[in-house]
């Protein structure tokens, strides 16, 4: 051999060790980031696996709570509707008894000369001693229990309201 193909030869050792070696060195690295990445793989599907359990859980609170304030949403319209309805019934009766003169609407009316509140003599049993009243005609008397009707359905609305903003502000 001569020494140009020694040189060659040994040129070619050198190059194919030095290849094994950085093949070698490649394989090791590629294991260390495979490792690397397995451990970042299964940190990242912890997280996801925490994130995925307080979202849950989160969506199970917030359930809780609708379920909690439709319960006392229908508590508060059974109460707002068993008000309603007895008013109604309250007022049906009154307008019946106007209606069949069972029952007649008077006013009390004022006496003009006598600024008096106290009577002078003792007169028949009553709230109101020797007053005169006006019975009012049946029509008007209808008139003022629809008003008053009207007016105690519109309180009733307001308590419910008034309940449901309360129910809301104590959440």
């Amino acid at each position: 051999m001569t020494p140009v193909q020694r040189m060659v030869g040994l040129l070619l050792l050198v190059l194919t060790l030095m290849a094994g070696a950085a093949g070698a060195t490649w394989q090791v690295q590629e294991w260390r980031m495979g490792k690397k990445l397995a451990e970042q793989a299964g940190l990242h599907q912890a997280d996801l696996s925490a994130i995925s359990s307080a979202a849950v859980t989160q969506a199970r609170v917030e359930q809780d709570k609708r379920l909690s304030l439709e319960q006392r949403l229908s508590a508060s319209e059974q109460t707002h509707y068993k008000e309603l309805s007895d008013a109604q019934t309250t007022q049906d009766r009154l307008r019946d008894r106007i209606a069949t003169a069972d029952l007649r609407l008077s006013v009390l009316l004022e006496d003009p000369a006598s600024c008096n509140a106290v009577p002078a003599t003792a007169g028949a049993v009553g709230v109101v001693h020797g007053a005169r009243r006006a019975q009012l005609d049946p029509a008007h008397a209808q008139r003022i229990v629809a008003i008053t009707d009207t007016g105690d359905r519109g309180l009733i609305a307001l308590r419910a309201c008034q309940a449901y903003v309360r129910g809301l502000s104590q959440q």
